[in-house]
């Protein structure tokens, strides 16, 4: 009984599908080729993703992380974390091991929260098809207001974070 809790949400989308099936045939199998085609994207992207995060935890060391975008950073990691998410390529799901190797480091929550905002609106194909489609004032305005936008919600969740650590670890007991 446990596990079938742990699949409640595929066993409603398998449910949805077979309805859907019910409604329209077509519409069926064209939802099941592209979930096929999804996952398949997914199998053939994240193992080469966990390898580079992988190769990056035993290649960069955490001082060097920690001087770059660690909490007393500044600029510097507003700076890196930039580059970094700029270069980047491929889906927002793959930013997460990531971001995960970066926390893990010693990256600071604001910067892992403004690296995965900059990955999905300044990565340089999206940059490229923004200023070609909607032209340069939008794509500065775009840019100049998601990035303030995710720097300060990293600052707030940064906040957050560290209120929620120094309250798990707060272990004063009274005798």
């Amino acid at each position: 009984m446990i596990k079938l809790k742990r699949y409640r949400l595929f066993f409603i989308l398998l449910l949805g599908l077979l309805f859907i099936a019910f409604m329209n045939q077509a519409i069926a199998i064209k939802t099941v080729q592209l979930t096929g085609e999804s996952i398949l994207d997914m199998l053939l992207l994240l193992p080469p993703i966990f390898i580079l995060v992988g190769l990056l935890d035993q290649w960069v060391k955490k001082e060097t992380l920690i001087r770059y975008m660690g909490e007393k950073s500044g600029i510097y990691g507003v700076i890196f974390t930039l580059i970094l998410a700029t270069v980047a390529a491929g889906p927002l799901y793959i930013a997460f091991p990531i971001a995960v190797l970066l926390l893990k480091k010693g990256a600071s929550v604001r910067y892992i929260v403004f690296f995965l905002g900059a990955w999905s609106t300044v990565k340089l194909p999206v940059l490229v098809y923004e200023f070609t489609s909607f032209g340069l004032k939008f794509t500065f305005i775009h840019i100049c207001f998601g990035l303030v936008f995710y720097y300060l919600t990293g600052i707030l969740f940064e906040k957050i974070y560290s209120k929620q650590k120094l309250l798990k670890y707060d272990t004063t007991v009274e005798v």
